[in-house]
């Protein structure tokens, strides 16, 4: 028997790769490795497996079955009841306290290992087994457990490292490592190659595009705030009528009343500026009212639509079933009737909508006879009280398109479906062909990008507003800290392709971290949270220096430092301190800490004696800190966690079961004094916590409100809901 067991290349289960080699070391030919290219394999899985029709899909699972299958391996213990449930513990163990993000608690599941191993050579028994090799490739994929073994590898303890580098150098190990990295330097390789493609482009060349003559149109429903998914949009539409030297259209979609405002209109036309997307030609759909309402008459006076009283859920239910309308052979007058009294708002008018006449049954629903107007009382925000009834949106557009003179409409392949609909309607109405071009939707894991469920936030004052910097929203993330420069890049990197991906929030940020690191100040906080206050020998009063606010960009500026006997520590970083230990205090120098008090397990106090001549690259830890005096500055610190629970949001989903419990993080700091000088909206790194935008300046009641922006790394993107 051969099993299949296909990885992703580039976050590869290196315990199962392991594990399959054991086995075939065994019983040559036993598991069929495939490392396929990315990093899952399908949905979020990094490994599967298909066995007699059932998928395996998690790293234990498919260890299960590997070591049940194949008991020549002896990696199960499958003879031994009491060992197998062992090795379940510990499998069990790597599930819940390795792999997780939450760094705190995997350095809490090291010391558990670190003690387990004490007396022991293996995880469980006497030889190697299942888990050994599945605890040794989670902390292979550990970044916590990486740069600690890198860094300070003793810290981890020595049985744990012992353990660690024995299991490492094992036969099996070793060769699973080495076709990882065989075939990673492999893949690598074809990407250079394919780099353009791998990053997405625009010049996929128009159909039927003239140099000159293409026009293109960005058309938002002014029903909210512009998203990142617009933002898209506006960018390909600005790029392919520049690219041919055309002309932009922005047009707003104003079709429906009830759910546009003025508001919205203003900020569209505001965020659109801000990313640099600017038309001399701007118009709204409600411009074409009456040219849409004549080209529906002609539709009802050559028997091409028809009024129809039918309520909404039975209607719904007979195009499902594929079920004619009793309205769909009325004679053209009782249509015309129809149309006028929904025109007049009447009683019986509100009753009706009217419907293209396409097709009863075809395989693609929307040409089952579409709603093409609807009654609705509302004024609009235009044309005030003039109309009692509305065309649909798939009813205007390709009205206006062709009106306007627009040569390619390019939108979201969302609306494939309804391509057929929207050359129907031209073909109908005798109007000039439009070339229709879609491209795939953007798309963020833990992210909504449907304004309708975005206003549900709002309106449960989840959110502080279409701004909260938790929403998707042009706005939005600009307060968190996304510069509109990287926006711009990471959307162009994108490209026109229609492939419909789940997106990883990290590449935006770390693009945006590329922006922000060269001209971000250096500042200083300390977590006011049980910080400690250290005792410094060797300076006998306070000393003040212009140091730069960018060590390797002078064109920031200079930041006054001040130096004094007192400083302060963040709690954390004094639990570090050994007694006679060599650190460095950064901007300052070495020091010995020559005395620690603790209560309980918090530092409260600290004897440090300066060593300014001692060598900083020799230390192993470098501190920030904070001079204890009247410079500091008190300032809160915010963070935020996704709105939802669910990476990938499905189509049966209640937003209502998925609210994140808990999405903003407060804490409490001083900072330097050099910080009341910052402006709302500039963007500083506070050394070692991060960088941070400015949302709010300080007031007599509350301190300067400073937001974390995620740099890419993955635990700053990475949910916080456990």
């Amino acid at each position: 028997m051969t099993l299949d067991l296909i990885v992703a290349s580039k976050a590869a289960p290196i315990g199962l790769l392991a594990i399959a080699a054991s086995t075939n070391s065994v019983k040559p030919g036993s598991v069929q490795v495939e490392l396929k290219e990315g990093k899952t394999v399908e949905g979020n899985a990094t490994a599967l497996v298909y066995y007699e029709g059932a998928k395996y899909d998690t790293i234990n699972a498919i260890a299960r079955l590997l070591g049940r299958l194949f008991p020549e391996s002896d990696l199960y213990a499958s003879t031994s009841p009491i060992t197998s449930t062992l090795i379940d513990h510990w499998l069990d163990f790597t599930d819940n306290e390795l792999s997780t993000s939450d760094f705190k608690a995997q350095n809490d599941a090291f010391k558990v290992l670190n003690k387990h191993l004490t007396l022991r050579s293996y995880i469980v028994g006497y030889s190697a087994t299942v888990a050994d090799f599945i605890i040794f490739g989670a902390l292979k994929n550990s970044l916590s457990f990486a740069r600690t073994y890198k860094s300070k590898k003793e810290s981890l303890g020595a049985y744990l490292i012992r353990w660690f580098d024995f299991i490492q150098s094992l036969d099996d190990t070793r060769k699973a490592v080495e076709s990882v990295h065989a075939t990673q330097k492999k893949q690598d390789k074809n990407a250079v190659k394919a780099k353009n493609v791998d990053q997405g482009k625009f010049d996929i060349g128009l159909t039927e595009a003239e140099m000159g003559k293409v026009v293109t149109r960005f058309p938002p429903e002014p029903s909210g705030y512009l998203h990142i998914g617009h933002a898209k949009a506006a960018l390909m539409n600005q790029y392919f009528a520049e690219t041919y030297k055309g002309k932009l259209i922005i047009r707003f979609d104003d079709t429906n009343p009830s759910k546009e405002k003025t508001e919205f209109e203003e900020s569209i036309k505001e965020d659109l500026k801000l990313i640099g997307v600017e038309s001399n030609v701007v118009t709204h759909s409600s411009d074409y009212f009456d040219e849409m309402y004549q080209l529906a008459l002609k539709l009802i006076k050559e028997g091409k639509a028809y009024a129809d009283d039918t309520d909404q859920q039975t209607m719904r239910d007979q195009r499902m079933k594929k079920v004619a309308s009793k309205c769909r052979e009325l004679p053209v007058e009782e249509n015309l009737r129809r149309f006028e009294e929904m025109k007049n708002g009447t009683e019986f008018g509100q009753t009706c909508c009217l419907r293209a006449k396409i097709s009863v049954d075809d395989p693609n629903g929307t040409l089952r006879d579409p709603v093409i107007y609807r009654c609705n009382l509302t004024p609009h925000h235009y044309t005030g009280n003039k109309w009692k009834m509305y065309p649909t949106y798939d009813f205007a557009c390709p009205i206006v398109d062709s009106i306007e003179g627009v040569t390619h409409a390019l939108r979201t392949n969302e609306y494939r479906d309804r391509n057929a609909q929207y050359q129907w309607m031209l073909e109908a109405l005798a109007l000039r062909k439009v070339v229709i071009w879609d491209f795939s939707r953007i798309n963020f894991v833990y992210t909504l990008l449907s304004k309708r469920k975005l206003q549900w936030f709002v309106d449960r004052g989840f959110v502080s507003g279409w701004d909260d910097p938790r929403f998707p929203t042009v706005r939005g993330i600009r307060r968190r800290g996304l510069t509109i420069e990287a926006l711009k890049q990471y959307i162009l990197m994108q490209g026109a392709s229609q492939n419909t991906l789940l997106l990883e929030w990290d590449k935006l940020w770390a693009l945006n971290k590329k922006v922000i690191d060269p001209v971000a100040a250096r500042h200083t906080a300390v977590l006011e949270d049980n910080m400690t206050v250290c005792n410094v020998q060797g300076i006998i009063e306070k000393q003040v220096k212009q140091l730069p606010l960018h060590k390797k960009n002078p064109e920031v500026g200079t930041k006054k430092t001040s130096f004094s006997p007192k400083i302060l520590l963040d709690q954390e970083d004094a639990k570090t301190l050994e007694l006679n230990e060599e650190i460095t205090m950064m901007d300052w120098g070495n020091a010995f800490v020559r005395n620690i008090q603790k209560e309980g397990d918090l530092v409260t106090s600290i004897d440090l004696e300066l060593h300014l001549e001692g060598d900083f690259k020799k230390t192993k830890k470098k501190l920030t800190w904070l001079s204890y005096d009247e410079d500091v500055v008190p300032v809160t610190l915010l963070d935020y966690d996704y709105l939802i629970t669910k990476k990938k949001v499905e189509d049966g989903d209640d937003v209502k079961d998925l609210v994140t419990p808990v999405t903003e993080y407060k804490q409490a700091a001083l900072a330097d004094g050099n910080v009341k000088f910052i402006k709302k909206g500039d963007i500083i790194q506070f050394e070692r916590k991060g960088y941070y935008i400015l949302d709010a300046e300080a007031t007599a009641d509350a301190p300067a409100a400073f937001i974390f922006i995620p740099d890419g790394k993955a635990a700053s993107t990475a949910s916080k809901h456990k």
